[in-house]
């Protein structure tokens, strides 16, 4: 059903949206030590999972126009 799907890339955009914020979180701590190299892993981890929230809310998106039909 088009709706459990709606819900299931809302839950996975945000679940990503949170990995994406402690990444941010962790590369700013690691900047703050000078400890360069791991504050670059977190900053592309976090990159990483913003990418993979955005694709969950296109598909978010998608499945909400299929399921309400597209007027």
């Amino acid at each position: 059903m088009a709706k459990d799907k709606i819900i299931e890339h809302h839950n996975a955009a945000a679940e990503h949206h949170e990995h994406a914020a402690k990444h941010h979180r962790e590369a700013a701590k690691h900047h703050e030590a000078d400890s360069h190299e791991k504050a670059g892993h977190h900053a592309h981890s976090a990159h990483g999972h913003s990418s993979h929230a955005a694709h969950h809310a296109g598909e978010a998106s998608k499945h909400h126009a299929e399921h309400h039909g597209k007027h």
